[in-house]
């Protein structure tokens, strides 16, 4: 299609963000939070009365920001097929879907050539990919990743990584894999930028440059590193790059696959269908004939998800005009919170791989002696109005290895069997981003000292493995 539609322009609401972020002070710590939904909501208290809900698990899924919420609003109206139509809702949906890859591509400083792809999420981008890898790839992957990444590669030659305890001793590591491969052959490594369990950034340049260097290529996951920082695909020279959405701000179930397009361009597409198709045709024996796109709609069949699309190229605008500095500047003083705070509690114990002055986002788990962390965290909740998450957080050999026990141990991504009280080798997560206000971390580090002091102040059972209120 030519030019954009002058109705996108009025149709759908570009409001500018960055004003939300700055205060009469000059000190970017200082800043308020980005607008959110749920910021007024109020949820009851086991003990009696309501409280404002404090959202701190920005790491599983992130509330929507304002800002995408309203321009989905006004897009919502002029809704109608993608690709599909001659209709002038039709031509307008598509440039705006085409408009929102663009918009992608430029918040990921993608190179020349690169595609973007729209999935449905982190792991269905990497599951993506997994099918588009060449026949004998070998794929080197860490213990340490979050289960999008480290399952994925069912029909390759996997190569698990121990657990690093550096960031230069997890270069030597894969240096190391990568030197004994068969340097004939293709190999990939998939690295997560920002860990989900315990927050700390991944040397991502350093280990895309050994790769590189022995001929391999890398795929980033940014789930948790894209919504803290900037992800440069050119300056990290990573290959490859995915992310989901609702850790980005944004609802409705989209992902992003972004990178080289030659492994996708020469591989079968991800589903078979309609829009991945440029020609059928009948052949004399009575078979079909058929020509795949060979851009990134070979990889998106069927009626894309057009308003979850819009909504990530919304938040990466809003994230944009916010500015990183900002963010992160804002974002680093409410970890500093935490962790001080979390730090006058000598029962309990902060999970990290490489050490307390790790750079890192705002993800933290830990441990709290004498507490099953499934009941601390139904605690939070009930008596608090705390959201947290308690678990695994699918990434069991990083949690098992984390908490001293085999990493080879079976787990739940759930609670455990555990009764409120009992050990529990699980632990308890804490996760909080731009639209967290500083109440919210305020509130959590005082109950956690709370409940360490004086315990719960109601009864608590295990249902269906969970720890839950027991309300007689």
């Amino acid at each position: 299609m030519s030019a954009r539609p002058d109705a996108v322009a009025t149709a759908v609401v570009e409001t500018t963000v960055a004003e939300t972020v700055a205060t009469e002070s000059a000190d970017p710590c200082c800043a308020a939070p980005l607008p959110v939904l749920g910021r007024d909501v109020t949820v009851p208290l086991v003990t009696g009365g309501e409280v404002t809900y404090a959202a701190l698990d920005y790491a599983a899924s992130a509330p929507a920001l304002q800002r995408v919420w309203d321009d989905v609003a006004a897009y919502a109206p002029y809704y109608g097929s993608v690709h599909r139509g001659a209709g002038y809702l039709s031509q307008l949906s598509t440039d705006l879907f085409e408009n929102s890859r663009a918009t992608v591509a430029e918040f990921l400083d993608c190179r020349p050539g690169d595609q973007v792809v729209f999935t449905r999420s982190t792991t269905d981008s990497l599951n993506l990919l997994a099918t588009a890898i060449p026949a004998g790839c070998e794929v080197f992957v860490f213990e340490t990743e979050h289960h999008a990444s480290l399952l994925p590669w069912r029909d390759a030659r996997v190569t698990y990584l121990d657990a690093p305890r550096t960031p230069a001793r997890a270069v030597e590591i894969l240096e190391r894999a990568l030197a004994d491969r068969d340097p004939h052959g293709p190999a990939l490594v998939c690295v997560t930028g920002a860990s989900n369990v315990t927050g700390e950034l991944w040397p991502v340049k350093e280990l895309a440059a050994a790769a590189h260097a022995h001929g391999a290529r890398i795929v980033l996951d940014a789930a948790q590193l894209a919504p803290h920082h900037p992800v440069s695909v050119t300056e990290l020279d990573v290959d490859w790059v995915a992310f989901s959405g609702h850790k980005l701000y944004a609802p409705f179930g989209s992902g992003v696959l972004a990178g080289r397009a030659d492994w996708l361009r020469d591989s079968q597409p991800y589903l078979a269908g309609g829009g991945a198709s440029r020609k059928v045709a009948r052949r004399a024996d009575g078979g079909v004939d058929v020509e795949w796109h060979t851009t990134a709609a070979r990889h998106e069949a069927g009626s894309p998800n057009v308003i979850g699309v819009y909504s990530i190229a919304s938040a990466c605008k809003a994230l944009t005009e916010a500015g990183f500095d900002a963010l992160v500047a804002r974002e680093q003083h409410l970890i500093a919170t935490v962790r001080a705070g979390l730090a006058e509690v000598p029962e309990v114990r902060v999970l990290s791989l490489f050490g307390d002055d790790a750079p890192r986002v705002g993800v933290i788990s830990f441990v709290v002696e004498g507490w099953n962390s499934s009941h601390f965290a139904a605690a939070l909740s009930a008596e608090y109005g705390i959201g947290v998450r308690d678990g695994l957080f699918c990434a069991h050999p990083l949690v098992r290895t984390l908490l001293g026990s085999d990493p080879r141990d079976p787990g739940e991504c759930g609670a455990p069997e555990a009764a409120p009280g009992e050990r529990s080798l699980n632990a308890i997560r804490v996760s909080f981003g731009a639209g967290t206000p500083d109440e919210h971390m305020e509130r959590f580090v005082r109950a956690v000292k709370e409940l360490v002091r004086d315990g719960a102040r109601w009864k608590y059972r295990t249902e269906d493995g969970r720890c839950v209120p027991d309300r007689g």
